[in-house]
């Protein structure tokens, strides 16, 4: 399992400190890095939102994952309960996590159990990958291993990757790459195995790996073979779920949630940061002109949002159709030393056009953190404040 990396890196990575590094061959990146990579790759393109990477070991494929914006639950097993307990604190949310929540929420799960167990918390995923992990199993666990992850699971999608042993004479006297592994596979036995496994489970397969060969060695293949497992539509996939769908083997040793923007008490946080900033963006914005015009009424609306300076240097650069969206929405205007910006405006920029579906939304989430004007169509500041003194505009 994967939480061998360093022992099976020592060879394959060229660290291994008995072997004399001109002879060993250099993976860059490393290859343990190459098959994580491979799988986020494949995460970026198919977007799943449920996620569990079986042997899961020391989660580093795990805490690479969590960072994309698609997945909602991302789950690990494995069989060492100590290294979990370890290595959970990693996947804990960090300050700023608070600070920039998440567009979704996430969950993520560990549990300690073996992968040959069945366990309905883990049924109806978009995605599982066993990484380094069949090459572990022993010939009982290896044969009930296609019944447990490929029938009673059943996830929409499967990675497997395993050492492929036709590479193995490249490294210098290796017969096998961890002393844990039961076996390890030429490409023929792999795909033998894997395209049974497919054909018995209703899934088609396509193979691939990472870890090129060298020059002039082209023909023994990747030094870890990968086999892609997506299930073919139109199957029933539901006999499972209601044969055994309380059936809780595994031990969870670690849960944590993530804040997101679904949360209400941080979508309320980030919103009236959100206008507060674009406000007090568009008041600085305003005070040169203001002081232009002093002694003139400030009751007409100052254009202070067009095409030519929507808001200060500093601010984000907008798009034609983002401008031309800002100069048709209504125009921030002073009334005395009142400073008003309609909520139609703050919604035509797209960072607010983002969180806010409509005016009404904004105005119930801010309406208790930020003053309004009597009708509730705009935000009200004054137009100086302290800090404007200490500043020539």
């Amino acid at each position: 399992m994967e939480e061998n990396n360093l022992q099976c890196s020592s060879v394959v990575d060229g660290n291994f400190e008995e072997v004399p590094r001109e002879t060993a061959i250099q993976f860059k990146p490393p290859l343990y890095r190459q098959r994580y990579q491979f799988v986020k790759n494949l995460v970026d393109q198919h977007e799943p939102k449920k996620v569990a990477d079986l042997g899961c070991g020391d989660t580093s494929l795990l805490r690479l994952l969590k960072v994309n914006p698609c997945i909602e639950l991302l789950v690990g097993v494995d069989i060492n309960e100590d290294k979990l307990r370890w290595r959970g604190d990693s996947l804990a949310p960090f300050m700023g996590d608070f600070l920039k929540p998440r567009d979704l929420n996430l969950t993520i799960i560990l549990y300690h159990g073996s992968v040959v167990e069945r366990d309905s918390r883990l049924l109806g995923f978009d995605l599982i990958t066993c990484i380094e992990l069949i090459e572990h199993l022993d010939s009982g666990d290896l044969a009930r291993f296609p019944e447990v992850v490929f029938g009673y699971l059943s996830p929409s999608m499967i990675v497997i990757s395993t050492p492929n042993s036709e590479f193995n004479p490249l490294f210098p006297s290796v017969t096998l790459r961890d002393s844990d592994h039961k076996f390890e596979w030429t490409r023929m036995e792999f795909q033998t195995w894997a395209l049974y496994v497919a054909n018995r489970y209703d899934y088609s397969v396509e193979f691939t790996g990472v870890g090129e060969p060298p020059a002039g060695a082209e023909n023994v293949g990747y030094c870890t073979q990968i086999g892609i497992f997506q299930k073919n539509r139109g199957k029933a996939t539901e006999a499972c779920v209601s044969e055994q769908h309380d059936q809780h083997v595994y031990k969870a040793v670690f849960t944590t949630s993530y804040p997101s923007l679904q949360q209400e008490r941080f979508f309320k946080l980030v919103l009236v940061n959100e206008v507060s900033q674009q406000v007090e963006s568009l008041r600085v914005s305003h005070l040169p002109r203001r002081k232009e015009q002093d002694g003139e009424r400030g009751d007409e609306p100052k254009d202070i949002g067009g095409s030519k300076a929507p808001v200060p240097c500093f601010g984000p650069v907008f798009t034609e159709v983002e401008k031309a969206k800002i100069e048709n929405s209504p125009k921030p205007f002073c009334v005395g030393d009142k400073f008003f910006v309609p909520l139609q405006r703050l919604l035509a920029y797209p960072r607010l056009n983002r969180l806010c579906a409509n005016e009404e939304m904004m105005r119930s989430v801010i309406a208790d953190s930020i003053p309004l004007s009597s009708d509730g169509s705009a935000v009200v500041t004054d137009l100086y404040n302290y800090f404007d003194e200490q500043f020539e505009f």
